[in-house]
């Protein structure tokens, strides 16, 4: 019995052993990890008892050395109110107003005249310095409150997929587009106490630091987004859009090995400070929200495709007559011309649709229709953005006719979205395997602890083999043909694809001079650190998309190369 009583008060005292170390451990988070910001609570004399504090979680890119930049967070100021009853002289009261802050005389007129109202806002978002030094004037009837707003320092960067904060339907704060959005659960606060959070996140954490990208609880938010990076390209893009008066210009920079997502965005965009005064049409996200017809960059998986079959080799030639006729609808080449008998090599040198489609016909329709289904196409990537639709490949899945797949194989008639389309293309660049693109890669829990996400593994599409005949065939494209040759980088490898394609209007036909323009391509081209996606949506005056997007997609090659160092690949030869 005796003995019994001893275990049970023995098991007791360690369970208040450990509740007490979880309190003093709780204290220390507290005082310590966010002593700042309970310091920021307890400033009362600046709160009414009635105020809650806006609360909400960062989000951060992240430097090439692995040092993290905001890019949404909170900043803290004032918002000045009024009692009209008990102001005592409202000419003086505003001339010390307005010394400080702007304010107009004749709205603040109008809110003293309001006695019937006990509080009347008279400015929001104030400056720290400014709030304070209208608390040190104390003024009768004026109230400085604290306040806190959701702020992006990067401004128009990547806007459209970093999102902003805004009312929702029930009137309360939320994420309304981008991560803000996709993440709500994890970037809102609730007020669950002093323990709750707590050991919900210790517990949480005591069997991996590596979870699924949903799972996380309440944290900041660190991309994979380099903020540098970033900054080039939307200077391209910006740049491609007005010189050539395109409605819509994008791009998409990503690690075709992992699918992190260096750098993304479209123009036109808007200011995430200033979204009140942004187009509406803006706020949605292109590259997972629009569909394109991408044309002849579709050309280099049709090539993978038929080297993983066996049903061509990189030696194989065909007979190209220029034109054909595949139920009852006729198709040519770019420029109707024949080339008699030619070398695979040709078909993406030269952007051959007859080679496309001699080689989805070689290929067969359930077989091409598979490697589609299993690059992704026509379905949703899984990128963490909300609002993504999927492609449309229903040609492919619905008719048992050879047009269809013909057309297909040089990117017409079936559509994907810009994000779908670099996944695709990312298997070429990293030995045949589809990954998921996303753009976080961790979660900072509010307790310290960092969990890592997991994006799940990759799922083969073309042998290793394949990919790398695809790619020599690329890199020959970019050495020879593009821009005639003198766009060559002699000591770095680079796989590159041009794609023009027209724009379908209603009933399936093809306006005559509207176009996509579309460039792809990854380096070093055999063992590549980043593939670049650049899409610009009727051009004005140019017809092929080597006269828009080949020297943007250079620049930024280049960039990248001296930015992060990439060491040569091959020998420069003259």
């Amino acid at each position: 019995m005796r003995r019994g009583i001893r275990i049970r008060l023995r098991v007791l005292a360690g369970i208040l052993f450990v509740f007490a170390a979880l309190i003093c451990l709780r204290l220390y988070f507290v005082q310590v990890v966010h002593g700042a910001d309970y310091a920021l609570r307890a400033e009362k004399q600046y709160i009414s008892a009635s105020q809650e504090l806006f609360s909400r979680g960062s989000i951060y890119f992240t430097r090439k050395d692995g040092s993290l930049l905001s890019a949404a967070t909170l900043t803290t100021g004032f918002t000045i109110a009024m009692n009209p009853e008990q102001v005592v002289d409202a000419e003086a009261t505003y001339t010390a107003l307005s010394a400080l802050i702007p304010i107009e005389r004749e709205a603040f007129m109008a809110s003293v005249a309001r006695t019937d109202d006990p509080y009347e806002v008279i400015a929001k978002r104030i400056p720290e310095s400014a709030g304070e030094s209208i608390e040190e004037l104390g003024l009768k009837g004026i109230r400085v409150e604290r306040e806190r707003w959701r702020s992006y320092p990067a401004g128009t960067q990547a806007a459209q997929s970093i999102g902003f904060v805004a009312f929702d339907n029930d009137n309360d704060l939320a994420g309304r587009f981008g991560l803000e959005r996709y993440y709500e659960d994890i970037l809102s606060r609730e007020n669950e106490g002093l323990f709750g959070n707590f050991f919900a996140e210790l517990f949480a954490n005591l069997d991996s630091v590596v979870v699924d990208a949903r799972a996380a609880r309440e944290g900041d938010l660190v991309t994979s987004i380099e903020p540098m990076v970033q900054e080039k390209l939307d200077q391209v893009l910006l740049q491609i859009n007005a010189q050539y008066g395109s409605i819509e210009t994008g791009g998409i920079i990503m690690d075709p090995k992992t699918g992190e997502i260096i750098a993304l965005d479209t123009v036109p965009s808007f200011d995430a400070n200033d979204f009140a005064n942004g187009d509406p049409a803006h706020f949605g996200n292109p590259l997972v929200e629009h569909q394109y017809e991408f044309g002849s960059i579709v050309k280099a998986l049709t090539m993978a495709a038929g080297l993983d079959a066996g049903v061509i080799a990189a030696d194989s030639t065909y007979n190209d007559v220029g034109c054909m006729t595949l139920n009852n609808k006729k198709f040519c080449n770019y420029d109707l011309k024949a080339r008699g008998t030619v070398p695979m090599q040709e078909i993406l040198s030269q952007s051959l649709n007859m080679g496309a489609t001699f080689i989805s016909l070689r290929v067969g329709h359930e077989k091409f229709r598979e490697y589609f289904k299993t690059l992704g196409m026509g379905e949703e990537t899984g990128v963490d953005l909300p609002s993504e639709i999927p492609g449309n490949i229903n040609n492919i899945l619905k008719s048992p006719r050879d047009v269809e797949y013909a057309t297909a194989s040089f990117g017409q008639g079936v559509a994907q979205t810009p994000m779908e389309m670099v996944k695709a293309m990312g298997s070429l660049a990293n030995g045949g395997q589809v990954v998921t693109p996303h753009l976080v890669r961790a979660v900072k829990l509010e307790s310290g602890i960092e969990k890592k996400l997991s994006w799940g593994g990759s799922e083969r599409v073309f042998s290793a083999k394949a990919a790398e005949e695809t790619t020599r065939m690329l890199v020959k494209v970019v050495d020879t043909k593009l821009a005639n040759g003198t766009l060559k980088i002699p000591e770095m490898s680079v796989a590159a694809k041009t794609g023009t394609a027209q724009i379908a209007g209603p009933g399936g036909k093809y306006y005559e001079n509207l176009y996509l323009h579309s460039f792809f391509g990854y380096f070093p081209a055999y063992e590549p650190r980043y593939i670049i996606l650049l899409y610009t949506r009727q051009p004005q005056g140019v017809q092929y998309a080597s006269e828009t997007l080949t020297q943007p997609f250079m620049d930024l090659t280049h960039f990248l190369i001296n930015y992060y160092a990439i060491p040569p690949d091959r020998a420069e030869v003259s």
